[in-house]
């Protein structure tokens, strides 16, 4: 989640995308998200493995900014928000 491009980002993990998202969009959760408006989904991947995901979701909390920038604009250059492709 991100607040603008090249703004605040957050890295979270959820069995449930669309309904964590939305929360986040909507401010139903207190704290981080909500403090700084992380409002828009730019980068996910998906899997049906708790386990690895928790593990990707600790290497991706690890990387330096610098590194997340770059994973993010690999797979979207522009910045795009990503709701409408998974709330449909």
């Amino acid at each position: 989640m991100a607040n603008k491009q090249n703004g605040t980002l957050y890295t979270g993990v959820t069995n449930d995308l669309v309904r964590r998202v939305n929360e986040h969009r909507n401010n139903l959760v207190e704290g981080f998200t909500k403090r700084y408006g992380l409002h828009k989904l730019v980068y996910f991947e998906a899997t049906n493995d708790i386990d690895s995901a928790l593990n990707y979701e600790k290497r991706i909390k690890d990387l330096s900014r610098a590194k997340k920038l770059i994973l993010i604009e690999s797979a979207n250059p522009q910045w795009d928000d990503l709701w409408n492709e998974i709330s449909q």
